[in-house]
């Protein structure tokens, strides 16, 4: 029997398996949601913008290891939701963006609501598709999916113009998906990963550096592991955060641009360097040059081939799945040790820890204004460290990072390469609908909230709720952190000196507001937060706008050469 390309999309989620879409309707995609609505296999959340919908299926598939799925109309509705594309593609979390598109015969005709939306998105995507046939619309939804949770995963957007959905075909999915210039290695070369081996096992200084890789593998457990094997110090990146518990004595913290003292002292300082799903991007090693000047060994391994010595040069590349190859390294090295060599080690290990003592995570007190850093700590003792953190992007996702100790894989979301604004909240919507039930806090600043910040009345009609932390600066504050130290103090523009009031503008969408002034009110307030379990509650914490973010590696500097305060300016 013949269905409309309509109801083939609708069968083809359900297909998938597809629990939860975010979207936003409109001309093109109304056949679409038509189906949609006769349909009770999977839920819409109707979003407040489309880029909203994409940073919700964003975290849905980051707190979950699903795909995600978001569908928006054509023209506007696509280019709203680039960002969010573009959001993903950078981090590598597996999406599908069904996107819709003006007649075929109109294509190219400066239709109402048309833009090349392939065109437009090839740069962010990792694969994108213009259906042009209805009776290839299941195959190609088929593709998108498996495309996008195979081998690095990323984002695959299908263009569907609005005839293909009401076009006929009959319906199958039961076709395996082959591609021919598409098979993703998995396992890595045994070859290459006994030279680790054999690099690993003589090394002094060892060091393993983990990146988001490991939380999209879900290769945690063979991380820590492989730690406890070798017993080096382990540190993982802004996206790794998680992949390794933070709890765990051999924890050095985060490393680059504002990682901790030990850690980029051991990243420069180590003589084997394991890299596992990371990429040696400029926040973390810094200046090349300056990071390639010290003698050490990298083993890299990685997913993606191209990301391969395409900053630094490693000595044993490994291309495969990270929980393969983990699992193939654990095996090795068992064959040749019963455990870490401390003797050996010895003296590594009291050069870390002699760097720790640093303390650069440090930071003055006070009793008469907030400090940011401490509601963190204080968000991390309220919430037992168990809570999903989504975070925006600036000061407030620094400290997030640095003093809420994550343990647990895909607990903290947030946006790294692209370092997105407006992420936080709908970020929120996405880890609830994935995690029904769970403590979610939502860490931003006064200028992030502000870029999505309709998306409280999405929060309100699914009864959403999220803890809203919002360090309020009164300061675009990482803007501002630059200006003074690269630009003399010059604030151009990053002063808000007109922001609304947060508490009524919460109670305007009808959800709780809190204005927490004073120290001595930050745990209350969040206690209080979190004992509202069926509320949305938005803490406005005016904290110290002078407070900057340290450890701190100025661009072009290498990890070494970092400051450690305000006193070294």
């Amino acid at each position: 029997m013949e269905i409309t390309g309509a109801e083939i999309v609708v069968r083809c989620l359900a297909e998938e398996g597809v629990e939860h879409v975010f979207g936003y309707p409109g001309g093109a995609v109304l056949y679409i949601y038509d189906e949609i609505f006769k349909q009770d296999r999977f839920q819409h959340i109707l979003v407040r913008h489309e880029q909203a919908a994409v940073h919700a299926a964003d975290a849905y598939s980051r707190s979950s290891h699903r795909t995600g799925v978001a569908l928006v109309t054509s023209g506007p509705g696509v280019t709203n939701a680039v960002t969010g594309i573009a959001t993903a593609y950078m981090d590598s979390i597996p999406m599908v963006v069904i996107t819709g598109q003006v007649p075929s015969h109109a294509i190219g005709q400066d239709a109402f609501q048309e833009c090349d939306t392939v065109g437009i998105t090839r740069p962010c995507v990792k694969h994108n598709f213009l259906v042009k046939d209805v009776r290839e619309l299941a195959s190609t939804i088929k593709k998108a999916f498996f495309i996008a949770r195979t081998g690095r995963p990323g984002p695959v957007l299908v263009d569907i113009p609005k005839d293909i959905t009401v076009a006929r075909a009959e319906f199958d999915y039961s076709a395996p998906v082959e591609m021919r210039s598409y098979r993703p290695v998995a396992r890595g070369h045994l070859g290459q990963i006994k030279k680790a081996i054999q690099l690993l096992h003589g090394a002094e200084r060892p060091m393993i550096y983990a990146g988001g890789g490991v939380v999209l593998a879900n290769a945690h457990a063979e991380l820590a592991a492989l730690v406890e094997r070798l017993g080096a110090p382990c540190t993982t990146t802004l996206m790794g955060l998680g992949g390794f518990s933070a709890t765990d004595p051999k924890f050095v913290g985060m490393p680059g641009m504002h990682g901790t003292y030990e850690a980029n002292m051991a990243m420069q300082n180590c003589d084997v360097l394991l890299a596992v799903g990371a990429r040696f991007d400029d926040r973390v090693i810094g200046n090349p040059e300056h990071f390639a000047s010290s003698p050490r060994k990298i083993i890299h391994v990685d997913i993606d081939p191209s990301s391969i010595s395409k900053r630094v040069r490693v000595d044993v590349p490994i291309v495969g799945n990270l929980l393969d190859v983990l699992a193939e390294l654990i095996v090795q090295i068992d064959a040749i040790q019963s455990g870490p060599n401390h003797k050996l080690l010895a003296p590594w290990w009291g050069q870390i820890n002699e760097w720790r003592r640093r303390d650069c995570l440090a930071y003055a007190g006070s009793d008469s204004v907030i400090k940011p850093q401490f509601v963190v700590e204080k968000l991390y003792e309220v919430t037992s460290g168990d809570a999903f953190i989504t975070s925006d992007v600036g000061q407030h996702q620094m400290w997030a990072a640095q003093y809420y100790r994550f343990a647990k894989p895909r607990r903290w979301i947030n946006s790294g390469g692209l370092g997105t604004m407006g992420v936080g909240l709908p970020y929120a919507m996405g880890v609830q609908m994935a995690n029904p039930g769970a403590d979610v806090a939502v860490i931003t600043g006064e200028g992030s909230i502000q870029m999505c910040i309709q998306e409280l009345s999405t929060c309100k009609q699914y009864h959403l709720t999220p803890k809203i932390i919002s360090l309020n600066n009164r300061y675009l504050g990482m803007v501002r952190q630059w200006q003074q130290i690269d630009y003399s103090s010059r604030y151009s523009e990053s002063y808000m000196d007109a922001l609304p009031d947060f508490v009524k503008l919460a109670e305007a969408y009808g959800h709780v507001g809190m204005r927490i002034e004073s120290p001595g009110d930050v745990e209350a307030a969040l206690r209080e937060a979190f004992r509202m379990k069926d509320r949305l509650v938005f803490l406005d914490f005016i904290t110290d706008q002078t407070e900057n973010v340290w450890p701190m590696v100025k661009s072009g500097r290498g990890l070494t050469e970092m400051l450690l305060g305000a006193e070294e300016l």
